[in-house]
Order: structure tokens, then sequence, then C-alpha cells
């Protein structure tokens, strides 16, 4: 057998085209709130909502990240790599890898509940007209993600930490205003203090078997190999078994508990 042949017959479980990012440029740049914005490029990708894309900024890093739309990420600036994606504008060209890992479940009509950027990969949800209510919570006003286009969609409630807008109090308490029973599924996106308070309800409730949760974990490679993603005591890859989890497979899990950094060291959520 000849060296090619040998190399052939090896599997390392990944295809190699699927770890080639497509580059794409940018054609627009929306301010959605003061840390918030959301990049639109020249070409769509077919996905899932829920799934997630590395973005690659070169010369800087690549970073996961979830689309808010088939030609669109929604980014907040919060370190390094997207303080570099925010100096970018129209004409400026980024790497795209995926998209990637699972999504929230493919039929019926939802009860999304989100925090923060956390409504970014629920955002497609809505525009497909299958929430039944949207949960938009965010610490101010001015921190709000998409309330108009949301309005628009489907019914709307709203809460601000600091009462500026809506009900004045977390995204939790507007789960008092809804039946979660009267959707298919409940899907769940943002902080994960947030996403735990949520989960602890819904366990009290017995519908953990109906809940979708999206983590975030610190990914290097995307695809499932380097493991930096995985989470305790199971293994679980947030990248290729996630990052939408359903409640009651990350019960006992590390979730509300800790994630680890870049070196791989336990921070408390």
């Amino acid at each position: 057998m000849t060296n090619v042949e040998r190399a052939r017959k090896i599997s390392w479980g990944v295809h190699m085209p699927e770890g080639l990012p497509v580059i794409v440029t940018i054609n627009r740049v929306v301010e959605e709130t003061p840390s918030i914005r959301t990049f639109y490029f020249d070409r769509e990708f077919l996905f899932n909502p829920g799934q997630f894309v590395m973005v690659w900024v070169p010369g800087v890093d690549e970073i996961p990240m979830a689309l808010s739309a088939p030609d669109s990420i929604t980014v907040q600036r919060v370190g390094d790599a997207t303080s570099a994606l925010f100096a970018l504008g129209p004409g400026d060209r980024i790497g795209i890898r995926g998209p990637f890992g699972n999504g929230f479940p493919g039929g019926g009509r939802v009860l999304a509940v989100a925090g923060g950027l956390g409504a970014a990969p629920l955002l497609p949800l809505a525009m497909k007209g299958r929430a039944v209510a949207f949960l938009l919570g965010a610490r101010t006003r001015s921190e709000l993600l998409f309330p108009e286009i949301l309005r628009d969609c489907c019914p709307l409630l709203i809460a601000t930490d600091d009462g500026s807008f809506g009900h004045h109090g977390f995204v939790i308490d507007l789960l008092k205003q809804v039946d979660p029973a009267a959707a298919d599924a409940i899907c769940v996106c943002g902080p994960e203090r947030m996403m735990v308070a949520v989960f602890e309800i819904l366990k009290e409730e017995r519908m953990l078997e109906r809940s979708y949760f999206s983590l975030h974990r610190y990914m290097k490679c995307g695809i499932g190999v380097c493991g930096s993603c995985c989470m305790d005591p199971g293994g679980l890859r947030v990248c290729r078994d996630g990052p939408v989890f359903r409640g009651d497979h990350i019960e006992g899990c590390e979730f509300g508990k800790y994630a680890r950094d870049a070196s791989g060291r336990r921070q408390k959520v």
C-alpha cells in the first residue's frame, strides 16, 4: 500500500472542506444597541435557527457566533476579536466556517425566551412565524435587541432590569404571564444565569423534555475535535452535540455552575 492509499484509509472524523472558511464581503452594518451590531454580508447560508458559524477576523482570531439571518451575524463587543470586527465596515471581508452544531427544533410552535444577545439566534424562529410569544429581556431600554422587528412577528413581552421599559424586573418574571404548555417547545438563549433560572422553573413544571437551551462555551475548532468545549461530567461537546441542548439532557451537568476558559481552568458562571 502506498502512502497516498494509506492516507486515504485514515478517517479523522472530519471532512476537510468543512474546515475551510468562505470569504464574504460585508455589505452593511446596523447598530442595534450601543454595544451590539448586525453585520450583513454578500452570501446567504442554509442553516437551522440556533446553529452557529466560526467567524474569522483576519489577523486577529476566529470565534463562534450564531446566525441571526441567512446573511447576517449579530455581535456584541466583548473582546479583542469583536472589537476588531466593530472596526470593519462595508467592503471589508471576513471568513465564515459552518454552519455547525444542532439548532432549535425544526417544527411546531415555540415560546422564545431571550436575554440580551440571546435574541439573535431566536430571531429566525419569530421571523418564520413560529413563536406563540417572545419574552425579551435586557438590562435597560437601550440594550433591547430587535424589539420593533419582533413586535411585527409575534406577541412580544419585554422586561428590563432597571424598569426603563416594560416589566421592571427579569425576563423570567414574564413566564408568569404566558402558558408554556401552549407551545410545542420552549427555546431559551441568553446569559447562563438567566437560562438556569428558566431551567429550574421548567423543571418544577416537568417540562424539561420540551425545553431547549443554547449554551455558550469556549471553542477553538468548532467541529468536535479539540475538546475545548466539552462539558463535565459526560463530555458533551457544545460545538458538535449542541449548542442547543434539550433540557433533560443537561440536567446534572456543569450547566449553571461553571465553564472553562481558554486554558481549561474552571470559572464560575
